[in-house]
């Protein structure tokens, strides 16, 4: 499986550091990023190409993992599915749009490819998935982060809410920082409540989800590092991605 990486940031950088040290079970095969030389630099350390266009990341990949930007899911994914090549999506805030959602789900399905979300920075997505065979009472997340991490600064030590509303809204106004919310809300169905910390007292990206529903509770906590190449970005997000192309090619799927 030849696999393209469309925008060569921390998530791309911690992919590629995994494939130099034998941790995936795929080739990166082609990268592409508006910006050239984030393309070069990655491509360079395991000996694969970068692409100048779009159209020529399509054309050679069998699948395409887009780290980029809302704003490139909306440009490109489109073209991508059409073109029959299945896609991964990092920035899964692009999938509120519900009327975008059913055009993607439509193309995909006219093209017989796939659209393949990672669980991303948060715990438990199998559990909610699961809850959704029964009925969901309320469910709710709460993110705190470090000022940095949301590209602020604040005095003294008292945490500041930032935002108090539903998911839909707060991939809109926090595009680089909530996608967890987005992935929440898919898996549940839900456009689900979302509170969101800025807390000079952490050193960690924490995400909080509260599940009530028929088959009981879910109450999870995730602490996550932050990638070194950009604070708004969890490790974990990378790691997650990371295990799907692992697991698409496993012949033993675990998990739901």
């Amino acid at each position: 499986m030849k696999i393209g990486i469309m925008g060569c940031g921390s998530i791309a950088n911690t992919l590629t550091n995994f494939q130099l040290n034998g941790k995936l079970n795929v080739k990166l095969s082609y990268f592409y990023d508006i910006n050239r030389n984030n393309a070069i630099n990655l491509a360079k350390k395991i000996d694969a190409e970068v692409v100048d266009t779009i159209e020529e990341l399509i054309e050679r990949s069998d699948l395409i993992l887009e780290a980029a930007a809302q704003s490139a899911v909306r440009n490109s994914v489109p073209k991508i599915l059409e073109n029959g090549v299945n896609v991964i999506i990092m920035s899964v805030g692009a999938l509120m749009d519900s009327e975008f959602k059913n055009h993607l789900e439509r193309l995909a399905d006219e093209s017989n490819v796939k659209i393949y979300l990672p669980t991303g920075a948060i715990t438990g997505i199998d559990t909610v998935k699961a809850s959704t065979m029964g009925e969901i009472e309320s469910i709710s997340l709460t993110t705190r982060k470090p000022p940095v991490s949301l590209g602020m600064d604040l005095e003294g030590n008292e945490e500041k809410v930032l935002f108090e509303g539903k998911a839909s809204e707060a991939v809109n106004k926090f595009p680089k920082n909530i996608n967890v919310s987005s992935t929440l809300s898919l898996a549940s169905g839900i456009d689900v409540d979302v509170k969101i910390i800025a807390d000079p007292k952490i050193d960690k990206n924490t995400h909080e989800i509260h599940l009530k529903g028929s088959f009981g509770e879910l109450i999870t906590r995730t602490a996550n590092v932050s990638s070194p190449d950009n604070p708004k970005t969890s490790m974990l997000a990378a790691f997650s991605a990371a295990c799907l192309l692992n697991k698409l090619s496993k012949t033993i799927q675990i998990g739901s």
